[in-house]
């Protein structure tokens, strides 16, 4: 059995202010997508320039917060909300949600793939390998808060968290997602987008591999304690929430290959 280190989660304490760890992951997220699209302009069918390269990171991280916040609030605790309506608004008690996230990141890049006239699809697709490092990092942080833990397990490499009140060994699933969701789908979708693909390939791609992923850990890893187990008495809602982006990913990547099948054999 391994032991978690118990991390203090606040990195920097200045006076009154708090600044903790799973935020600088996001920070660093955000600097690493900075980087990565930098230099994915130099190919020759990107859509955008560097300088555009600010405009789309600022789009997307304000998609990320919003979307991430109103997701945790629709998707995991609705009925809190409609207690509590002003609770949306207070993002420092926490809650972020990887699913809602996404959402607000896809509105955000269609409304600026419209502000500079450029393919929705180009700009979608753009993206795809800009989430992954950012989505590794932010487990990381998870890890280092002690939250998200795995269900209990008798493995070898189960984990105690101090902060567990059952003091149970239990995956760190933290780990899993960033192996998975970070590491493995970084290098996937970086590979795939080397050379020229048709339109939507990559992001569907990301969706197709992400909702994968996601939903084989959620097997290891604990159910939100108000919500248990939901569909067929067995599926998180993690699962459900990540069983249409297997199903849209699979099918629009099945849709752009045989589009573009037709048209290059006309």
């Amino acid at each position: 059995m391994l032991i978690h280190p118990d991390f203090d989660p606040v990195a920097v304490q200045i006076g009154p202010l708090s600044v903790h760890w799973y935020g600088l992951m996001y920070l660093a997220g955000f600097a690493a997508a900075w980087f990565i699209a930098k230099s994915r302009t130099k190919q020759p069918w990107s859509p955008l320039n560097e300088a555009q390269v600010e405009d789309l990171i600022f789009y997307s991280a304000v998609g990320v917060i919003l979307g991430g916040r109103f997701g945790y609030v629709i998707f995991y605790n609705f009925p809190q909300f409609l207690q509590d309506p002003l609770w949306l608004f207070r993002v420092w008690e926490g809650g972020m949600a990887f699913h809602g996230g996404l959402l607000g990141v896809v509105v955000a890049v269609a409304l600026y793939a419209r502000r500079i006239q450029v393919p929705v699809s180009a700009l979608w697709d753009f993206i795809a390998p800009l989430a992954p490092i950012g989505l590794g990092l932010g487990r990381i942080g998870n890890f280092i808060g002690q939250e998200l833990w795995g269900r209990p397990t008798d493995v070898s490499w189960g984990m105690l968290f101090p902060r567990d009140p059952l003091q149970l060994p239990r995956h760190p699933s933290q780990l899993y997602q960033f192996a998975l969701e970070g590491i493995l789908l970084f290098a996937i979708i970086f590979w795939f987008t080397r050379k020229q693909r048709p339109p939507y390939a990559a992001g569907s791609l990301f969706l197709l591999c992400y909702g994968c992923f996601r939903f084989l850990v959620e097997f290891v890893r604990e159910p939100d304690s108000h919500i248990g187990f939901d569909m067929l008495g067995w599926m998180t809602r993690g699962q459900e929430l990540s069983l249409p982006m297997i199903l849209i990913g699979g099918g629009l990547l099945i849709w752009t290959y045989s589009r573009s099948s037709v048209k290059g054999g006309k």
